[in-house]
């Protein structure tokens, strides 16, 4: 067997079809269908399950695309070896960022990586915790940031940072008044939420468990509505459809200064968010993850340095 008929397997397993996994390994459907039947017969197993629309892995092929997994990773690494001898931080990085992070801290931490390790160039992948887990199992992605909690994976975390949630409320609201606002005054509002799949979604139901039920009841709650991105939610918030939690990073600075500096058209109004039985303010707390077997220590010690200096306002940042 060889590395490439290795890859192979790892692709169709990956994509669960045969010509998208050809066009991830840049070669025609034949040549990789040919490699693949040639391993599978080497081998004396079948990998694959074949239909007329969908690829499915055998139990045994799971067992062996991991093995694969391993053996491609490893031959990586002794490139990865032969690079750091020159420059422990030489070769472009992998990064995942789910999608209430990427957004407001990539422009900061694009421009940290530059000055600091201009020959470490970031390769960035955003979307969602469960796919970006995936990705770090496969190889796809190097190292992700994300928000706890998470499915257990076996994988090395580092905590970055907690950052605190604010309240989204249209300026002419009765709450645009308060110089904060509770969980339970939320109770009675209509929730504007980030669909299914969100992380985000999850922290917020967790601060207002009630608008998981998406019905009116006696205590007054209304229908809520989804939204596919915080920045879409905000614009609804302006609009008067209702209210939302967002995470800190994602506020406007000049939507905290003062009422001098604020400008005239601003549509919406952050609070923070208090907890009614006087405990702290609800938190999300943003870890980075890599697989254990990654060995570019350098280059997630360095990725983290390049993260806390980031200005990243408003959020207690963890060593």
């Amino acid at each position: 067997m060889t590395l490439t008929e290795l890859k192979y397997i790892v692709a169709v397993a990956r994509e669960r079809h045969f010509g998208k996994a050809a066009d991830a390994c840049f070669v025609s459907q034949p040549t990789l269908s040919v490699a693949v039947k040639k391993l599978e017969e080497e081998l004396d197993v079948k990998l694959f399950e074949r239909s007329a629309n969908e690829v499915t892995v055998t139990a045994l092929g799971e067992e062996i695309v991991r093995q694969a997994q391993s053996v491609l990773e490893q031959a990586a690494n002794i490139k990865d070896i032969a690079k750091r001898g020159k420059d422990p931080l030489a070769g472009s990085l992998a990064l995942g960022v789910i999608y209430t992070i990427a957004p407001y801290l990539l422009p900061d931490l694009v421009r940290q990586v530059i000055t600091r390790s201009p020959q470490m160039p970031l390769m960035l992948q955003e979307n969602f915790t469960v796919k970006l887990l995936e990705m770090l199992r496969t190889g796809e992605i190097d190292c992700a940031i994300l928000a706890e909690p998470f499915p257990d994976t076996g994988l090395a975390t580092a905590p970055l940072y907690d950052e605190p949630f604010y309240a989204a409320v249209p300026m002419n609201h009765p709450l645009a008044t308060k110089q904060s606002v509770s969980a339970q005054e939320l109770k009675s509002e209509t929730m504007l939420l980030l669909g299914n799949g969100h992380c985000f979604r999850d922290h917020v139901l967790e601060v207002c468990p009630e608008f998981a039920r998406f019905s009116s009841d006696a205590e007054g709650i209304r229908k809520s509505f989804e939204g596919s991105s915080l920045e879409t939610i905000k614009h609804m918030v302006a609009a008067g459809m209702g209210i939302t939690l967002v995470p800190r990073l994602s506020v406007p600075r000049e939507a905290l200064e003062s009422k001098k500096r604020r400008h005239e058209d601003a549509f919406v109004k952050y609070l923070p968010v208090t907890d009614d039985k006087g405990g702290p303010p609800p938190t999300r707390r943003v870890v980075l993850a890599w697989r254990r077997s990654f060995t570019r220590y350098e280059a997630i010690a360095e990725l983290r340095n390049a993260i806390y200096a980031c200005e990243l306002p408003g959020v207690t940042r963890l060593s």
